[in-house]
């Protein structure tokens, strides 16, 4: 017999195999009975693992008690006082396999009591407070409140989604017109594509909302079917539903009268009827009022492919009403919205007399309508660079609607243009009111507090920005910058390397590494940045010489981005440094007023008469 079979056999003769088995179950029993009482008798959440540690630091000893000692039925002895023939002695084995088959058996219905009874119990519990949540969140949002979730396409066509998110945006619109009721924006309704009412409490209080406008539309040839509901978000029930079979030309009236019913089942009054809004067009000509629905769907993707194709359609709907305001307007926006965005330099120049005109032309068409003034304040600001004269229009808009929350955004982004940030961020907070949900507009309110230098908030609002669209063009650039500013500065490249947009990488990378204080990094990623935006957007360069402390280079690319009309230049008292670093060079004066933007000092008694009004 060799001295490894010599060992193993004492170890069984003495029994510490079976006692190593009996702790281990022991403790696997014992550490599930803990962590499944924790949360009923208050321990901490590492009770558990501190038992476990123990446990396996008392193991060694547990095996070397099992070997000298050994359970007889005159009590407790060591081994060696033991007489080999002891049968009595010797008699425990037994005894401990019964002892690790309870133990056993001890474990496994612990552990089946946790899988299917403490977990259901903490599921219900979770539930239970999921809906505590929800009904909180409900008992502080007013009555008169109302969000219209997407109308389902029931046409049994994809190609007719346009058509129920158009009318359902238009019913956003016309609940708009009914006093005292606060009705949320497009962008936040419409991220509830296909939710049901099951949801509707969560829906709602994540929208702020005491009410949802439910319905689908099924449309067949000339005659189209709508099935409206209002309900009762806490508790599901329908306050109003009706089903409205009307041939295709009737749908305004339909528009009309739905909005009717909501108010009256919340007890509110419409301030003026849905048609006055200059929506639809004056002849009544279907075929343009389709092809606008469909130039608006594509127009909600951003992006230079659909861009065009919502342009032809918006051209279409012009073609067939050539007094469509409405469309004349959603065309201005559109065209804007890619010389801002998406348009080179010779683009823009084109585009720019071809947004201008479509813009006025709405107005002409249609005065009061919050849309085309919002439209010829958009040209106002990043057209004309006249800010004044879009500060008056966007105002207009507002007050026409004031549950255009896009119409606000705009009017606080001009204001945020003209210095006044703490306004712009006031405008902002009551906008995202109206959007709850809007990614750009929680990305917005950021930038203005990275300016006021809250950094803080401006991270939360940033933050919040990129879990409801991951991966949006300059989110993660912009919070490098905040990052930067509190010198995490490793936290801020990472951040500024995942920003999808190149443009927006290529801007706030040499700005992080001048933070550093690595120049020669930071001048070669600046000189790549020139290579490829110089041409049509020196005002990024500009911020970034403005916050290496270069006056002489930001004023001169300053005047550069005055000369190729890039509209980035106009958002110089929104950027972190630019202002505050130029804010006493007499250059920077005279650039202002160059530039159509009001002066430092300018700004300063502004915000100082404002403050003394208030």
């Amino acid at each position: 017999m060799n001295a490894r079979t010599s060992i193993f056999s004492e170890l069984r003769r003495r029994n510490v195999l079976r006692a190593g088995v009996l702790y281990i179950g022991a403790v696997w029993a014992l550490a599930q009975g803990v962590s499944q009482l924790t949360p009923a008798i208050g321990l901490p959440e590492y009770a558990t693992r501190w038992l476990l540690v123990a446990c396996v630091v008392g193991f060694p000893f547990w095996i070397a008690f099992a070997w000298f000692y050994e359970f007889t039925p005159q009590g407790l002895k060591r081994e060696s006082e033991i007489a080999p023939g002891d049968v009595a002695a010797h008699s425990n084995a037994r005894k401990l396999d019964f002892a690790i088959i309870a133990v056993l058996v001890i474990a496994v219905v612990l552990l089946v009591t946790n899988q299917f009874v403490w977990r259901r119990g903490a599921t219900d519990t979770t539930n239970a407070t999921d809906t505590r949540t929800i009904a909180a969140a409900l008992a502080k949002v007013p009555a008169k409140s109302v969000a219209v979730l997407p109308f389902l396409n029931e046409s049994g066509d994809k190609d007719q989604q346009y058509f129920s998110d158009g009318l359902s945006e238009e019913m956003i619109s016309a609940l708009g017109q009914v006093h005292d009721l606060k009705v949320i924006g497009r962008d936040s309704s419409f991220r509830f594509h296909g939710k049901t009412q099951d949801d509707s409490a969560g829906i709602a209080a994540k929208l702020g909302v005491a009410t949802l406008l439910e319905g689908s539309v099924r449309m067949q040839g000339d005659k189209i079917r709508i099935v409206a509901s209002l309900i009762k978000a806490s508790d599901g029930s329908v306050l109003w539903s009706q089903t409205y079979d009307r041939r295709l030309k009737d749908v305004f009236a339909m528009q009309g009268e739905i909005a009717t019913s909501v108010a009256n089942a919340l007890k509110a009054t419409l301030l003026n009827e849905p048609a006055v809004t200059g929506e639809r067009p004056p002849g009544g000509n279907m075929a343009a009022y389709d092809a606008l629905l469909q130039g608006r769907y594509y127009a909600e993707h951003r992006n230079r492919t659909d861009y065009f194709k919502a342009v032809r359609y918006y051209q279409q709907a012009i073609a067939l009403d050539p007094d469509y305001a409405l469309a004349y307007a959603r065309l201005a926006i559109a065209q804007q919205w890619f010389i801002d965005w998406e348009a080179s330099y010779e683009e823009r120049m084109t585009t720019s007399p071809l947004a201008r005109a479509n813009a006025q032309k709405a107005v002409a068409l249609a005065p009061q309508s919050a849309i085309a003034l919002g439209a010829l304040g958009l040209v106002q600001a990043w057209t004309d660079f006249d800010y004044p004269a879009a500060e008056a229009t966007l105002k207009k808009a507002v007050a026409l609607d004031p549950s255009n929350a896009e119409t606000l955004y705009q009017l606080a982004d001009v204001t945020g243009c003209l210095g006044r940030l703490d306004e712009a961020v006031a405008m902002m907070r009551k906008a995202l009111v109206l959007e709850p949900l809007n990614a750009s507009f929680r990305y917005y309110t950021g930038e203005f507090l990275l300016a006021l230098g809250k950094l803080d908030q401006a991270e939360a609002e940033l933050r919040r920005a990129m879990a409801l669209q991951p991966g949006a063009d300059a989110y993660g650039s912009t919070l490098a910058l905040v990052l930067m500013k509190r010198s995490q500065f490793q936290q801020a490249l990472a951040a500024a390397k995942s920003e999808p947009n190149g443009q927006s990488r290529r801007q706030a990378l040499p700005m992080i590494y001048f933070a550093m204080g690595d120049k020669a990094r930071a001048q070669t990623q600046l000189n790549e940045e020139i290579r490829q935006d110089g041409g049509d957007t020196p005002g990024l360069i500009a911020e970034v010489y403005a916050y290496e402390g270069n006056a002489d280079q930001a004023l001169a690319w300053l005047d550069r981005g005055l000369q190729v009309r890039d509209s980035s230049i106009a958002s110089i008292y929104e950027a972190p440094d630019v202002a505050r670093v130029l804010a006493t060079d007499p250059r920077f004066a005279a650039f202002c007023t160059k530039a159509g933007l009001p002066t430092p000092a300018e700004v300063k008694a502004r915000i100082a008469s404002d403050a003394g009004h208030g």
